[in-house]
């Protein structure tokens, strides 16, 4: 039988005994608790807090929540949901139809018990995905967790889906991983019909064996993700609901650079650049590494690319916001904690969390946020650095230099939970 290939935990060797405070906190049972009652708490807070005046109107808590949850019942109202409804929410729909259809089960509840539920689902998803991904131990997944939780609720409070959107894509890989093919297509295809820019985590899944089967799989959730909606409405409608959303697209890509590369060049260098060219630059940076075929066998490397693509979306997305940052500290902390570390890659872990984790928390000053951090994209920067340290180590990667020693697990005791860290097998493909 394989071996799980597990960054090295020494809470984890035989013979360790109780487990000390600091193991304690990274208990999956400990994490579990606090992802559960740390965003109940933060929905509750926001929801408390009451409606409040845009425009001249008052609208609900959580308006993204709303706009989700509105969007529900004007699809099975026959509505063109990418119009504008100024009574019910203050922003625009920019979600596929499919995803709309989705929020079905947090439409059905009164709105307080379906943001509380909506928040829950984004925050238990990143947990579970943390928690399936082979190769860490425990205490490397429960880090990784401890790392992300500020901007976790970040997105919480603002009722977004990136929580959801990082769980999904790092479920995909965590799946691919176990060569559970057809899991990772849902998950991927999922993310993809919430957030086009799921589909990018294609790239670190097809490095594992098994692509052709996963190319069916995908192409079969495609099919079945793309006509769901047909479940409530015609053809007809379902075909003017996608024109729609391009349309909506389309104007809503010259309006920002949000946190980005784009911004960031701006902002440091005064290079205002074609977002599309910089965009496109990027992808050939990210895809780059790929041509190392024989690193694709090391799960250190799959893992390197899978940090690499999390990032990626985030900062080169000229709608990313502080939300979105779930998924680039996610994947910052993946690269962190996978591989061996050096006194610079401890200041960038610094950095990000000081900059893209804490600069958006009342921690900060909200005159140090306006003057410095949002001027100088400060939120976005430690990102792209270590995005950047990220492809030099893949184009300079050798196997042996970032060899992890492999630690035996014990057996979890008796009624706690436990995560396999086990691979599966290759589908055919």
């Amino acid at each position: 039988m394989t071996r799980p290939w597990r960054a090295a935990d020494p809470a984890d060797a035989p013979g360790a005994g109780a487990a000390p405070p600091a193991s304690r906190l990274t208990d999956p049972r400990t994490l579990l608790a606090v992802y559960a009652v740390a965003t109940v708490l933060a929905t509750v807070y926001k929801l408390a807090r009451g409606k409040f005046e845009h425009g001249g109107r008052l609208y609900e808590p959580l308006q993204n929540y709303a706009i989700f949850r509105d969007a529900f019942h004007h699809l099975v109202a026959g509505k063109d949901l990418y119009a504008a409804f100024p009574l019910e929410t203050w922003d625009l729909y920019k979600y596929s139809p499919t995803f709309a259809l989705l929020m079905f089960p947090f439409a059905a509840l009164p709105y307080g018990a379906g943001a509380v539920v909506w928040n829950l689902t984004n925050s238990l998803v990143l947990f579970a995905a943390v928690m399936s991904l082979p190769g860490f131990g425990d205490k490397a997944r429960g880090l990784v967790l401890w790392f992300v939780l500020l901007v976790a609720l970040g997105s919480a409070q603002n009722a977004q889906s990136n929580a959801l959107m990082a769980g999904l894509m790092l479920g995909a890989f965590s799946a691919k991983e176990r060569g559970k093919d057809g899991l990772a297509a849902f998950c991927l295809v999922m993310a993809t019909f919430i957030k086009i820019f799921g589909g990018v985590l294609v790239v670190a899944c097809l490095l594992r064996g098994g692509r052709g089967r996963l190319l069916r799989f995908l192409a079969l959730w495609g099919l079945v993700f793309l006509a769901a909606p047909l479940l409530v409405v015609s053809l007809e409608q379902l075909v003017s609901l996608y024109g729609s959303w391009h349309q909506l697209l389309l104007k809503d890509h010259g309006r920002s650079q949000g946190m980005s590369v784009m911004a960031w060049l701006k902002a440091w260098f005064g290079l205002a650049l074609p977002k599309g060219a910089v965009v496109i630059a990027g992808a050939a940076v990210l895809l780059l590494p790929l041509a190392k075929v024989g690193a694709h066998a090391d799960r250190t490397f799959r893992v390197l690319v899978l940090a690499s693509a999390l990032i990626w979306v985030v900062i080169f997305n000229h709608m990313a916001e502080s939300p979105t940052f779930v998924i680039a500290v996610l994947g910052v902390a993946l690269w962190y904690f996978v591989r061996p570390r050096n006194r610079f890659d401890q200041a960038l872990l610094a950095l990000t969390f000081v900059f893209s984790c804490l600069s958006s928390t009342d921690l900060f000053p909200p005159a140090v946020w306006r003057r410095f951090v949002v001027p100088y994209v400060l939120k976005a920067a430690p990102c792209i650095f270590v995005w950047v340290r990220i492809q030099h180590e893949l184009l300079t990667f050798r196997s042996a230099s970032f060899k992890i020693p492999q630690s035996r697990q014990p057996a979890a005791a008796a009624g706690g939970i436990r995560v396999s860290a086990g691979e599966g097998g290759h589908g055919p493909g």
